[in-house]
């Protein structure tokens, strides 16, 4: 085991700034690890030595020089393969994409890479950020660190699974209905899906035109806050950005949540029959765990879950149909069929059901930022109503999100992060979500790293094949 893994990015900028340790020698030791693990989880779909080592090299040089681009500078990440990057392969995991190699970065991508981070490659995604784990598809699916009969979640698996098994310490990945924050969940890791609008989804392969969110996969809160840092902030060239001041995430990290109003969403695991009691114990947990460090945390109720579920899963399948109409037309059966099955569903949305959906977007969006956010700081919600199910019961609806309890906040567009907060008795992460007012990513920070401080789950890190056991940060 290497004692460079058990690094975090600030923990790593400084032993570079100290000349403890290189940008060389941590992208070796991140190159390492993947050469090691990636034959049984296949987190990453496309690995890039060489660029990185040079990458690597031109850090290094630059940091002895003196010329300092910032907190990522030199430190190693990968890319959900949906991202677009200049000179490697974005392929979508899809066989619709063999070879499609794109002339420049996705808008996220180069600002990460501006400062100074180094390019590990592609990491694994469900196709097209749709449809379920498939062997029929470019690459084989993504693997749960934690148990590899167990899914890392969707879509950006491979990110996921990097970040928990210690390939890197950030990933990024996209959102549309949980895309990030399932696989953290799953996955046992932080995962950030920022304020519609904050990051640019310039160059990353849609899913949602309106629902579709960009963030990082990391290890710590910390890491997420330094990673949000570089990827935020308008980009004119993409609609649907919001032009909105970006302000210091790490800034607020140790404010703590003494005299915080918190509301805790009460009703969504009361209403599923199947929610995993483990599940509820630990988010009972979690709301001691606050309350303990000063929180006021108060139930709240909002809208049944399968009501926000249905307006924006509405929406996605009408919007994602819309994108792949032609290639279903034309070359269906370069498809996985799961993304088949979920794509050919928005064959059937109306017009009339798609308005009405968006409709009830903005009324539901609305009385939250309204009624809730308005009476309190922050609200935590559970992730996930189950653990990582196993491949081998894997559901074929093509509605089922495997007991996601994320798409609401797709449907608000609010900043959301899911954080661990316990295992299951097989050892399985456990995750609930810290939801913040709109562009008020400083505050879902602040709280998560509140509750990172109080509790001590990120001392525990899985098993790897080999029994290489990754230690405690």
């Amino acid at each position: 085991m290497s004692d460079i893994r058990d690094l975090s990015i600030a923990e790593l900028g400084k032993a570079y700034r100290d000349r403890s340790l290189s940008p060389v020698e941590a992208t070796r030791d991140a190159l390492a690890t993947i050469s090691a693990h990636n034959e049984s989880l296949c987190a990453f779909n496309t690995v890039v030595p060489e660029i990185a080592l040079e990458r690597a090299a031109r850090a290094e040089q630059e940091l002895m020089s003196g010329q300092d681009l910032g907190p990522l500078h030199g430190i190693p990440f990968g890319a959900k393969d949906i991202y677009d990057t200049a000179g490697i392969l974005t392929s979508c995991q899809s066989k619709l994409r063999p070879d499609v190699i794109p002339d420049s970065n996705a808008h996220s991508v180069q600002k990460i890479l501006d400062g100074g981070a180094v390019l590990l490659g592609k990491c694994a995604t469900i196709e097209f950020a749709t449809g379920g784990p498939s062997q029929e598809t470019l690459f084989p699916p993504a693997r749960n660190p934690w148990n590899t009969d167990h899914v890392p979640g969707g879509s950006s698996s491979g990110s996921g699974a990097a970040v928990a098994s210690g390939m890197t310490r950030m990933a990024l990945g996209s959102d549309t209905g949980g895309s990030i924050r399932g696989p953290a969940a799953y996955c046992g890791t932080v995962g950030m899906k920022s304020t519609y609008g904050r990051v640019s989804r310039r160059g990353v392969f849609p899913l949602s035109f309106t629902m579709d969110h960009c963030g990082p996969l990391s290890w710590s809160v910390e890491d997420a806050a330094i990673a949000l840092n570089e990827m935020a902030g308008f980009d004119p060239l993409d609609p649907a950005s919001a032009n909105v001041p970006v302000s210091d995430y790490t800034a607020q990290l140790n404010s703590g949540v003494k005299g915080m109003k918190i509301g805790y969403v009460a009703n969504w695991l009361d209403e599923d029959e199947n929610t995993n009691p483990e599940i509820r114990a630990a988010i009972t947990e979690a709301k001691n765990a606050l309350r303990a460090e000063g929180a006021i945390v108060e139930p709240v109720t909002l809208p049944a879950h399968d009501v926000y579920h249905a307006c924006g899963r509405m929406i996605i399948l009408a919007e994602c149909y819309a994108i792949h109409e032609k290639d279903l037309m034309e070359r269906p059966e370069l498809y996985g069929r799961p993304t088949r099955e979920r794509l050919m569903a928005g064959a059937f949305v109306r017009g009339s059901d798609y308005v009405e959906a968006l409709r009830m977007r903005r009324e539901m969006t609305h009385w939250f930022n309204a009624e809730i956010l308005g009476k309190y700081d922050m609200v935590i919600a559970p992730a996930t109503s189950l653990p990582a199910g196993r491949f081998d019961a894997e559901p074929n609806n093509p509605l089922a999100l495997g007991g996601y309890l994320t798409v609401p906040f797709n449907v608000t567009g609010s900043p959301a992060m899911s954080v661990c907060c316990g295992y299951t008795s097989e050892g399985l992460p456990i995750s609930m979500q810290i939801v913040g007012r709109p562009f008020d990513e400083a505050g879902v920070f602040q709280v998560g790293a509140a509750y990172e401080r109080a509790t001590d789950w990120r001392s525990q890190r899985p098993l790897l094949a080999g029994g290489d056991v990754l230690a405690a940060e």
